[in-house]
């Protein structure tokens, strides 16, 4: 009986030798080698909503199954090319027969964490890869401030808060480019922080705010906060007093600054509201809360001049501007007739006919007896003893030149056609 036994294994091992020496190479190397992985399950790094392939290289599987797990939940995913939970954002794929990749889609954060790949061998051999999930920044409606309105010189503190992966930071910079203004008088372009308090804000406080928060991971993103800052109405003016002359042209200027918005007006010094016509025509310039006043007063006459009031009021208060227009002589009649005297003071003489012209000069405002050399001149009666003109021989003499040499220049076209002359 025991020789029929050893016979009966001899027989089915050679039955095994026989098989497996009719098998291909190839396959009793797997039958002989155990499953191994070939590399470790790399880490990943995806950002929300994209897709993440995770792979896990496998050698000599068969006959065995590779499956993939989430290890915090335990949750089996897939078992071979076949998917194992409800969750349709997850695949699974094989390629060169030994790779396997697990696709999860659209991503989300809950996905982030550790994922097993497992081959069922006994014992159970696994590797683990950890999936990151990245997130860019969301900036929250709350607790982030909103657009503020607050008094002139009161506190103000604008907080911004976002939520991302990694946590964001959080930069304040002004809209308009202006730079960030503090109490203790430091400017800077922007500021970093939560938080961005304004201790004692001024007017120039006044405008839009972004709030930037960043993580690394595109886009950033800002939120415009506007910060409005609310003052009574001030008036500056930089001429107070104008000179001015008749049927002169004259701009009023007055400088006003005020939120809420004014109403700006021009009035007189009775109060009466200057309206707009020919002869007044007011301009407001606005910039924001600052504005420029504008009056322009065309062909002065003596009834314009007097003191006129630039008026600024809003829910806050009032401020007013005096500006007063003064009569002025008009400079360019006294030009006129300082350039026809130098004219005529200009005209060519000789040398020894000064004390002549001279004369000439000093007789203008003379209301003595003026004639004119154009007229016909009895040249007998300056040297007539009965005449009222008598003068000494020498004078006679020296008079009778001049008015010969006055006439011959006239001829000569050197001497203006009129000349005045006093005779003493």
């Amino acid at each position: 009986m025991y020789s029929s036994m050893e016979e009966t294994r001899g027989n089915v091992l050679f039955f095994v030798v026989a098989i497996i020496s009719a098998m291909p190479s190839s396959s009793v190397s797997s039958l002989l080698e155990y499953p191994s992985f070939r590399s470790p399950v790399s880490n990943l790094t995806v950002a929300v909503g994209r897709e993440a392939v995770l792979n896990c290289a496998v050698d000599n599987l068969s006959p065995y199954k590779v499956a993939w797990l989430k290890v915090d939940t335990q949750t089996i995913l897939t078992i071979h090319n076949h998917v194992i939970t409800k969750n349709n954002r997850i695949g699974v794929s094989n390629s060169e027969r030994n790779i396997w990749h697990l696709h999860i889609k659209d991503v989300r954060e809950s996905d982030q964490g550790w994922y097993m790949c497992q081959i069922n061998t006994d014992p159970m051999k696994s590797q683990v890869g950890y999936l990151t999930v990245v997130v860019p920044p969301d900036i929250l409606d709350y607790p982030t401030s909103t657009d503020m309105v607050v008094d002139e010189g009161s506190n103000v503190s604008l907080q911004c808060v976002a939520k991302g992966s990694p946590e964001p930071s959080i930069m304040w910079k002004r809209e308009d480019g202006e730079k960030i203004r503090f109490q203790n008088g430091s400017e800077v372009p922007s500021t970093t922080g939560p938080i961005l308090n304004i201790t004692n804000v001024k007017r120039d406080h006044m405008g839009p705010y972004l709030c930037i928060a960043t993580n690394g991971i595109p886009p950033s993103v800002s939120k415009r906060i506007k910060l409005v800052v609310q003052f009574a109405p001030s008036v500056y003016i930089q001429y107070q007093l104008i000179g001015a002359y008749d049927d002169q042209q004259v701009t009023l200027e007055c400088f006003s600054q005020a939120f809420p918005k004014s109403i700006n007006y021009w009035t007189k010094d009775t109060g009466e509201i200057i309206p707009h016509s020919n002869k007044f025509v007011p301009e407001i310039i606005e910039e924001g809360y600052k504005v420029t006043m504008k009056l322009r007063i065309n062909i002065l006459e003596p009834k314009d001049y007097g003191v006129y009031k630039c008026i600024s009021k809003n829910s806050l208060g009032d401020m007013e501007g005096t500006i007063n227009v003064y009569r002025i002589p008009n400079p360019n009649q006294y030009l006129h007739t300082n350039k026809k005297q130098q004219s005529e003071d200009n005209t060519p003489f000789d040398s020894n006919n000064y004390k002549y012209f001279d004369d000439v000069r000093k007789s203008r405002n003379d209301t003595s007896k003026r004639i004119s050399l154009e007229e016909t001149i009895d040249l007998q009666s300056y040297h007539s003893p009965n005449s009222a003109h008598h003068v000494s021989d020498i004078n006679g003499f020296i008079h009778l030149f001049l008015i010969s040499l006055v006439i011959i220049m006239q001829f000569t076209h050197q001497f203006p056609t009129h000349i005045l002359m006093n005779i003493s």
